[in-house]
């Protein structure tokens, strides 16, 4: 019977220790300060070679239908730099792109172009130029930005203009950064 016990204790304690574990906070920065909030994760058996320049590329096609919210997939890249900031790699060996084309080409646009089209500001605008401040490139495709009716002028500065989002991937996988694409 004590033995019972002792086993419904130590389950108790497993259980209590996973649940907080779980229910820590999310946080952002030290790169992006205000967006791309994640988990710190204690006890890591992968370990991360804080030495390595880590090149990644984002493919961003898509876009919230919700005029007014944050693009997830632009975050994403905003989640990368703060993980591994929070980890200890230093912004010089973080080289981020972003490929910009199809639905998610609204979304580097100023607010006044957004307003203009939409109604309302663009919600992706401080984020973008919050990357950009962290040195990641933002390429918009040029074949969207005719196709939809994106303007070169309409964009945020900084936002470069390629011939296709197509190049731009292949460009900048061959020049060792890795696709990531969620």
């Amino acid at each position: 019977m004590q033995y019972l016990q002792k086993i419904r204790v130590l389950c108790f304690l497993t259980f209590l220790s996973l649940f907080l574990g779980i229910a820590q906070d999310k946080n952002s920065g030290p790169i992006i300060a205000d967006y791309g909030q994640v988990w710190k994760i204690a006890h890591q058996d992968y370990t991360l070679d804080t030495t390595k320049t880590f090149k990644a590329v984002f493919d961003i096609m898509t876009s919230p239908d919700d005029l007014n919210q944050v693009n997830p997939s632009i975050e994403t890249a905003a989640r990368f730099l703060n993980m591994h900031g929070q980890n200890g790699i230093p912004l010089e060996q973080l080289k981020v792109a972003l490929v910009v084309h199809n639905k998610a080409s609204k979304d580097v646009i100023t607010s006044k172009a957004y307003q203009k089209k939409y109604g309302t500001e663009n919600p992706n605008e401080a984020l973008l130029k919050a990357l950009m401040a962290a040195n990641a490139e933002i390429i918009f495709c040029g074949q969207s930005s005719v196709s939809r009716g994106f303007p070169k002028e309409d964009l945020i500065d900084g936002v470069q203009l390629s011939l296709s989002a197509m190049t731009a991937l292949i460009q900048l996988q061959d020049d060792n950064y890795r696709l990531i694409k969620f």
